[in-house]
């Protein structure tokens, strides 16, 4: 029997059929297919439906001296059922991190206002005050914050004394400044004795929006940052 041009290449006598089901999953990772037709083919219904064409084509062109035995059948179905399965369990995940996006979205919502600190030294100014924050690995004899302009020009400096491990603020008072506040950094050094310590600078700053990318939580501050949830140090 000679096949028709719709129907799948016949089988040659003595060799195994799997090829019907290999050929129904490679329809379904075809590249370069965007849109409709790559909906299609990945649909596990669409899919299935191919793969049973393939298979009574196979079925009506095989060799009659030496058919397609029931082991090869059961095979090539079990092996659709596994791909079909897996589509579907794509799909589902799919549609769940869709749904955690949103989820992450409104909950984070409830951020919007609010202030945060993340590690670096951007000094907040809130009118004429100006703050920020810091972490000691260790309790230090004496800490002194520089406040300076964004090409490190030292304007300020606060000398806050001895200060126990953990998270500070501080506030500088710039009533006294008639400059541009814009940009404005500050420096932390502290020391125990003779040996300096490390001291990690934290910055002040307002979430003005929420969104969701690659499954995470992105917050824009109001300094036009954004970062993700796991980066901020402190919440206010």
């Amino acid at each position: 029997m000679i096949a028709n041009a719709t129907q799948a290449p016949q089988a040659l006598p003595g060799t195994a059929a799997p090829q019907v089901a290999t050929a129904a999953v490679a329809a379904t990772a075809a590249p370069g297919m965007t849109g409709a037709k790559a909906q299609a083919v990945t649909d596990p219904s669409a899919a299935q439906d191919r793969f049973l064409k393939l298979l009574v084509a196979q079925l009506n062109n095989q060799d009659p001296m030496n058919p397609l035995d029931n082991a090869q059948m059961t095979s090539q179905i079990a092996q659709i059922n596994t791909v079909t399965g897996i589509q579907q369990l794509n799909q589902t995940m799919q549609r769940m991190a869709a749904q955690f996006d949103a989820l992450q979205v409104m909950q984070g919502a409830a951020l919007v206002g609010r202030s945060v600190m993340t590690e670096g030294s951007a000094l907040s100014m809130a009118g004429k005050t100006g703050q920020g924050g810091f972490d000691l690995a260790q309790a230090a004899t004496g800490v002194k914050v520089e406040i300076m302009t964004a090409g490190g020009q030292v304007l300020d400096s606060m000398d806050l004394g001895a200060q126990d491990a953990g998270r500070h603020e501080f506030s500088w008072d710039a009533s006294h400044y008639a400059g541009a506040t814009d940009g404005l950094q500050f420096r932390v050094t502290a020391a125990n004795g003779a040996g300096a310590l490390d001291a990690t600078a934290l910055s002040l700053s307002k979430i003005s929006a929420v969104g969701a990318e690659n499954g995470q939580l992105v917050l824009t501050l109001a300094n036009g940052k954004n970062i993700g949830y796991s980066q901020i140090e402190a919440l206010l």
